[in-house]
Parts: structure tokens; sequence; C-alpha cells
């Protein structure tokens, strides 16, 4: 099955009401197999969106998506310019090349007190093609209000514009941007974390290791549904070794379909080895990084339907087999790629507070 629910299914999230308008049922959207390990209320909603007629960002020519992408944006997306507490700003890449926007959310010092504060770096989603710092607002304005850190959110390069590695790149720099703005933003330059969904948590994942290579202490890596292994560059999901991958990858929440949309933008097929070449291997998968010793305490987060879930899971195994560092592992159950954006979830509450949680263990915020 083609990657035709995605957009509609974002749609679904934020609706008051189920009905759905036309007369697509989850017989038409579900191998029966996914279904029975979806959350009804998932399903619910995936059959809502089915029905509605929100234009499909996947189905729009990627030029189309650029040039007006408030229209094809998911309903969550949440414009935050204005906000109490809330600026924008901007960092320099490390090649000179780009201004990386960022906005910054600072907590009310009536209830986080005078600071100085700690500071989390969110990136968004999006297969490294997608998003912007909409995408993640909401989650931003969460996290600070209700764990009075500043949360500092990244909108970084994006591919095909850019080769895949400078989103990474461009997180890097944000690291140390942010600790060389502490005073700026009244914020402690020794509590710091990283986080992220999607591609955005493989960006941080990524990043833990490179801060602790130079001697910047993070206080946790926050990665949801992370991929850590070659997911974009299959041809087929049945080359990947875990069994999520293949199971889920004709479910209507990130099929295969939209995987590989993402990996040929990407990885483009005719240009595999130089684009590989252009960066160390562990960046594109994690997974296979040199040494998992030192490493930040690390809070992994999965959906049980889906196809992310053993890879990302894969890595937490690898900090357990390192020894020495804190690793927290969630699988929500019944739950697929971005639930947490859907407020119809409980799921998504669940997710919310255990992200507060996370944050104020990690920056020791009473």
């Amino acid at each position: 099955m083609g990657d035709n629910t995605t957009q509609p299914i974002d749609s679904a999230a934020n609706g008051d009401s189920l009905a759905p308008r036309k007369k697509v049922t989850a017989e038409d959207l579900f191998p029966p197999h996914v279904q029975a390990q979806y959350d009804p209320k998932a399903v619910e909603l995936v059959v809502w969106g089915a029905n509605s007629d929100s234009p499909a960002q996947h189905e729009a020519p990627l030029a189309d998506v650029r040039k007006n992408p408030s229209l094809y944006a998911p309903p969550w997306c949440t414009d935050t310019t204005g906000y109490e507490g809330v600026a924008d700003d901007a960092v320099a890449s490390t090649d000179g090349a780009a201004l990386i926007p960022v906005k910054v959310y600072r907590p009310d010092p009536a209830k986080w007190g005078d600071g100085p504060w700690g500071v989390h770096l969110n990136f968004h989603g999006g297969g490294h093609v997608l998003g912007d710092l909409t995408t993640d607002a909401l989650l931003c304005l969460n996290m600070r209000d209700g764990a009075g850190v500043v949360v500092v959110d990244v909108n970084y390069r994006h591919c095909p514009e850019a080769t895949w590695g400078k989103g990474i790149e461009d997180g890097w720099a944000v690291v140390q941007w942010v600790r060389s703005s502490a005073e700026k933003y009244n914020i402690n330059p020794d509590s710091v974390s990283v986080g992220g969904i999607s591609a955005g948590a493989t960006i941080s994942l990524v990043l833990q290791h490179l801060a602790r290579d130079a001697g910047v202490p993070l206080k946790l890596c926050m990665a949801t549904v992370p991929g850590t292994d070659k997911s974009l560059m299959y041809d087929d999901p049945s080359e990947s070794p875990y069994p999520s991958f293949t199971e889920f990858a004709d479910g209507p929440v990130l099929p295969f379909a939209r995987i590989r949309l993402f990996g040929g933008i990407c990885f483009p097929r005719d240009k595999l080895p130089e684009r590989l070449a252009l960066v160390p291997e562990w960046w594109t998968c994690p997974l296979y990084a040199e040494n998992f010793r030192g490493l930040c305490d690390t809070f992994i987060r999965t959906g049980a339907v889906d196809p992310l879930r053993d890879e990302a899971e894969a890595y937490g195994f690898k900090l357990v087999q390192a020894g020495n560092v804190k690793l927290t592992m969630k699988r929500y159950v019944g739950c697929p790629h971005m639930f947490m954006y859907w407020r119809p979830m409980p799921q998504k509450h669940e997710y919310d507070e255990d992200s507060i949680r996370a944050l104020k263990d990690a920056h020791g915020v009473k």
C-alpha cells in the first residue's frame, strides 16, 4: 500500500469530530495483522484522517511544498512568533554557507525563578527533508512551561537543497552557539540537553557522540524513534534485519513507501557512494559508532507499531552493552510513528509528561 494517508492522518490529530466524510474503512487502510496491534483510538484517527480532504504533503511536488509550506503543513504546526518569552535568532553554519534559524523559548521567571536556566535543543522530524520551526512548536512550549528550561528549536538544513549530513553539522554548530550565548539567554552553559523525533532523534544521537568526543557535557539525549541503521538506503523492506521494519512496512503511518521516498531524496541511488563518502559512516547509521562508552544519559522512546521501533531499541541495547551509560527506554503500546502529535491519544499526553519529567530530572529542576 502506498503512503496515501499520512497527511490526512495528521489532520485527524486535532479534529474535534471523528465522523468520516467518505466511506473509507479500517479494512481499506490496514493489513489485519497491523490493525490488531494498533490502539483502537489510533485506528479511529487514521480512518478519520483518510476520509478528510486535507492536501497530502508527500503527494505534492517538493517545490510546491517549499513555496507554500503552510498549505501542506500538518495542523499541529504552530507559528509561535510573538508569543511571550519566544525569540527568533540565527546561528552561522560551520561551513559558512547558511544561517540556521532557531526559535528560543524562555521560561517564565515568575514560575521558574531568575535562572540561569538549563537549555534543551530540539530537532524536528521529517525524514531530513520536511519540517520547520512550526512542526514541534507546541511540544517546545510544553517542555518549556512544564520543565522550566530554555528550549531552542533548530531548523537545520534539509535535503535535497543541502547534502545529507549538513543537518548534523548545523546541530553541532547550535550546541556550541548555545553555550557561547549563555549570557544572552540566561542559560547555564553546563546544563545542556538534546533531543528530537525521528530524523531529529537521529541527529541527537550523533550529537551525543560528538559532544562526548569534544568534552562538551550533555545532561541528556532524549531521542524518539530514531533511525539508527540503513533504513533510508533500503530498496525493499526485506533488506532490514529488524522485524518491526517488515511487519509494519504496509501500515498506514510511515509505510516503507514514505521511507523510500525520503531515502531517495537524501541518498540518490545514482550518487550513493559519493554521498556516503561525505560523512562518517556512523553518522548515517549511529548504531555502528565505534565507542558507546561515556555517553550522556539517554532516554529512547518508541511506538509499538512503528517500523523504526526495533532499530531504535537496538541502539539502546548498545548503550546497555557499554555498561556505564544511564539509559531509559519506553515503548508506547499501540502507538504508531507521530503519535506524540495526536491530541486525542492518551499516550500523547503521557509522552508530554514523560518529557517534562526527564528534563526536570536531567537539569535538576525542582
